[in-house]
C-alpha cells in the first residue's frame, strides 16, 4: 500500500493505528475493542485489512504489532495530530477540546500539508499530548545540527 500523503485511511483506521503506537507494545484485539468500545470481530476485520495492506503484522490469538511500513506511517499520524491539535491550542482551544476536534478532520489533511504548517510553526518539538517528531518534514538530525550550527554563526 502506498502511503504517501496521509488520505488513505478511514478515520476509524488511523485511530487504531495511533492507539497502537502509542501503546508502544504488542497489541491484543481485545484490548483495541475495549478501548474503542467495538465488538472483537469488528476489530479482528479492521486489523485483517491493515496486515493485508502490510501496515500491521497481525497473530491471531497473540496481538499486532507493525510492519516497518506500519511503523513509519503510524510516527506520521501521531506527528499529524499532534501538530493540528497544537495549532489549534494557539487559536484558543484546550488541549483536550483540541485533541477532540483534530479526530474529527485529521484523516483529511496531507502529509505534504502537515509538512508545510510544521515548517511554519518552527518544527516544534512538542504538542499537548506528546513529542513532536520531524522525520518526514525534513528536519532529521543533520537540518536540525545545521540549524543549531547556523543560530550560533549567527551570535558569533
Amino acid at each position: 500500500m502506498e502511503t504517501k500523503e496521509g488520505l488513505e485511511l478511514s478515520p476509524r483506521k488511523v485511530e487504531y493505528l495511533k492507539y497502537i503506537f502509542e501503546t508502544g507494545e504488542k497489541v491484543k484485539t481485545n484490548r483495541i475493542a475495549s478501548r474503542f468500545g467495538v465488538d472483537p470481530s469488528t476489530v479482528t476485520k479492521t486489523i485483517d485489512e491493515l496486515a493485508r495492506s502490510g501496515l500491521l503484522v497481525h497473530e491471531p490469538y497473540h496481538g499486532v504489532t507493525f510492519s516497518d511500513q506500519g511503523r513509519r506511517y503510524a510516527e506520521f499520524l501521531v506527528k499529524r495530530h499532534r501538530i493540528l491539535a497544537l495549532v489549534l491550542t494557539r487559536f484558543g482551544l484546550s488541549g483536550e477540546e483540541a485533541c477532540c476536534e483534530v479526530s474529527r478532520f485529521e484523516s483529511l489533511v496531507s502529509r505534504s500539508a502537515v509538512d508545510r504548517i510544521c515548517r511554519a510553526m518552527g518544527h516544534p518539538s512538542q504538542g499537548i499530548c506528546g513529542e513532536i517528531t520531524h522525520g518526514t518534514c525534513g528536519l532529521g538530525a543533520a537540518a536540525g545540527e545545521s540549524r543549531g550550527r547556523d543560530s550560533r554563526e549567527e551570535k558569533g
